[in-house]
C-alpha cells in the first residue's frame, strides 16, 4: 500500500486537508491547472441533519468553468466526506446518484449502509453535487418546469404543444448565461472529479456510480484511465445509446413494469379498486390518461394531463417497494378526476420525492453532451410508430425534448472503449436503464465483470436486503480489489418486494 503522509491544520475553526509527498507541488507556470489540483480543502459542518448525523464534513472545490481557459471564470463544486479510519485508509470513494441532475452530496449516507466495515474503514466516502446542481454553482432556467420529459399526448396538436415547450425551455436555460449553460457537461464533470482526486493527493479515484452516474464513471475511465481505481457501475447506460436512444429504450421495459405492477394491484383490488385482473388494471390506467386529457387537474404549480401523467407513473415503477406508493398516486388522481377532494401538494410531494432531479442541470448535461436530432418530424414518426406496442410510455420515451433546440455541444461526446477494470451491476428488468445497456457497457469495458440480478424489477441493485450476492461482490471488490472470476448471476431476496 502506498504510504501517504497527511496533514491536518486547524485554521480559524476550519480543517484544511492536504497531502505532503504526493502529488509534487507545482507552480502555475509548470501546470495550467495547478491552482485547482493543489488547492487545500477547507472542511466544515455540512449544516444538514443527515450528513452531520453521519459524521460528514463538507467543502467546496474550485474548478474552471472552461478547462480550455483555466484562467477564466470558475465554479464551485460542493462535496462531502465521511472519513475513513486513519490507520486503515487507502483512498477516497467518490459517488454519483445519476439523473443527470441528481444531487449527490448525501448519496454516501445511504450507500454506506450496504458497505462492509472494512470498506467503510478504508475509504473516505465522498458525496458530490456535480457542477450546475444543488449546493454547487447552479445552472438556472427562466422557465420553471418540474421536468424536461413529457409525453406527446394523443394527436399532432398535443405534439406541437410539447415541441413549443421544449424550444422555450432550451431558450430559457441557455439565454441567461450561454457560457455557463453550455459547459455543464459530463466531460467537464469528469475533469472536476479528477481535480477532486488531485486535491485529496490521491493517485487513483475509486468510484460508485448509479444510472447516469455509470456513464459519468465510464467517461472518466476513458479520459483518465491512469487514475481510474476500483470502479463500480450500478444500473449502467450504453454510451452509444446515451441521449434519445436511452429514452427510447425505456418505453418497452416500462410497459412490462406496468404490467407487473398491474398484477400486484389486481391482488389488492379490495383496497384500491382498479380491477381484479392485471388486464383490468392496465385498462383503468389507460382510461385515466384519456380522462386527464379531457379534464386536466391543475394546482400548486402542477398539472396532471396526458403529457404529465405517464412520466409520473414512470417515476414510481423502478422499485417494487414503491408499488403501494404508485397505487396511492393513481387512486388520488382517479378521485380528483371524479370530482372528489384532491390534494395537489400531496401528490406533488410523492412524485418529487421519488425523482428529485434538477431540471435545468438535466437539460444542460443531456443536451450539452451530445447533439440530438433537430427535425421535429423525426420524433413524431417515432412516437407514432411506438403507440401500438407502448400505449402508455411510447409517446413519452420517443418525444421531443429541449435537446432538439440546444446549441451544438462545445466538444464531441466520449467514445468509451478501454480495459479499465470495473464491476457492472444490472437488473434484467431495470425500468430506467434497460438490461442490454449494461451488457453493452460491459462489452465496451473489456476489463469489466457483469453481475446480473435476475428476475427483478429494480433500478439500483446495491440495496440492503435486496441481494446478498450483489452486496458481497461489491464489498469484496472495494475491499480487496478482486473482481469475480467470471460474469455472475445473482438472485434477489423473495421477501424484498411486497406481496
Amino acid at each position: 500500500m502506498r504510504a501517504l503522509r497527511i496533514r491536518r491544520l486547524l485554521v480559524g475553526g476550519a480543517v484544511i486537508f492536504g497531502a505532503v509527498g504526493y502529488p509534487p507541488q507545482a507552480s502555475a507556470q509548470d501546470e495550467p491547472l495547478a491552482r485547482f489540483t493543489h488547492q487545500s480543502l477547507r472542511w466544515k459542518p455540512c449544516a444538514d441533519r443527515d450528513l452531520d448525523g453521519a459524521g460528514a464534513q463538507c467543502a467546496e472545490v474550485t474548478v474552471p468553468l472552461d478547462y480550455d481557459h483555466p484562467d477564466g471564470r470558475t465554479l464551485t463544486v460542493a462535496i462531502s466526506r465521511i472519513p475513513a479510519d486513519p490507520a486503515r485508509r487507502r483512498g477516497i470513494l467518490l459517488s454519483n446518484p445519476g439523473g443527470p441532475g441528481g444531487q449527490g452530496l448525501k448519496m454516501m449516507v445511504g450507500i454506506r449502509a450496504g458497505l462492509s466495515e472494512e470498506v467503510r474503514d478504508r475509504y473516505d466516502l465522498i458525496g458530490m453535487d456535480p457542477r450546475g446542481i444543488g449546493r454547487s454553482d447552479r445552472v438556472t432556467c427562466a422557465l420553471p418546469l418540474p421536468t424536461m420529459i413529457f409525453s406527446a399526448g394523443f394527436d399532432l396538436l398535443g405534439y406541437a404543444r410539447d415541441t413549443a415547450l421544449a424550444g422555450a425551455l432550451a431558450a430559457s436555460c441557455v439565454a441567461p448565461d450561454p457560457e455557463r449553460a453550455r459547459r455543464i457537461t459530463t466531460r467537464n464533470t469528469a475533469r472536476d472529479m479528477d481535480v477532486i482526486r488531485s486535491a485529496f493527493g490521491e493517485p487513483d479515484l475509486n468510484y460508485f456510480g448509479t444510472s447516469y452516474g455509470t456513464y459519468l464513471g465510464a467517461v472518466y475511465t476513458q479520459m483518465f484511465p491512469e487514475h481510474s481505481g476500483r470502479m463500480v457501475f450500478d444500473s449502467a447506460i450504453d454510451p452509444r445509446r446515451y441521449g434519445p436512444g436511452m429514452f427510447a429504450d425505456m418505453g418497452p421495459v416500462n410497459e412490462a413494469a406496468l404490467d407487473d405492477w398491474a398484477g400486484w394491484a389486481a391482488r389488492h383490488d379490495g383496497e384500491y379498486h382498479f380491477g381484479a385482473t392485471a388486464f383490468e388494471v392496465r385498462a383503468f390506467v389507460e382510461r385515466l390518461i384519456r380522462q386527464a386529457a379531457a379534464h386536466p387537474l391543475v394546482g400548486a404549480g402542477y398539472l396532471v394531463d396526458e403529457h404529465t401523467l405517464p412520466p409520473m407513473l414512470l417515476t414510481l415503477l423502478p422499485n417494487p417497494r414503491l408499488n403501494p406508493d404508485l397505487a396511492r398516486v393513481v387512486r388520488m388522481i382517479a378521485d380528483g378526476l371524479d370530482g372528489l377532494p384532491f390534494d395537489m401538494d400531496r401528490l406533488k410531494s410523492r412524485i418529487t420525492a421519488a425523482a428529485p432531479l434538477d431540471t435545468p442541470a438535466m437539460a444542460a448535461i443531456l443536451c450539452g453532451d451530445k447533439a440530438a436530432p433537430r427535425d421535429p418530424a423525426w420524433y413524431y414518426r417515432n412516437v407514432e410508430a411506438a403507440r401500438a406496442s407502448q400505449p402508455v410510455f411510447g409517446a413519452m420515451a420517443n418525444n421531443i425534448t429541449a435537446c432538439a433546440f440546444w446549441p451544438d455541444p462545445v466538444e464531441a461526446p466520449t467514445e468509451v472503449g478501454n480495459a479499465v477494470p470495473a464491476l457492472i451491476l444490472q437488473a434484467d428488468r431495470d425500468t430506467r436503464t434497460a438490461y442490454p445497456e449494461g451488457v453493452a457497457l460491459h462489452r465496451d469495458l473489456t476489463g469489466s465483470r457483469l453481475i446480473t440480478l435476475a428476475d427483478t424489477r429494480i433500478h439500483g441493485t446495491f440495496r440492503v436486503g435486496l441481494s446478498a450476492c450483489v452486496i458481497d461482490a461489491v464489498n469484496t471488490y472495494l475491499a480487496e480489489g478482486i473482481l469475480p472470476a467470471t460474469d455472475t448471476t445473482c438472485t434477489s431476496d423473495p421477501n424484498y418486494a411486497p406481496g
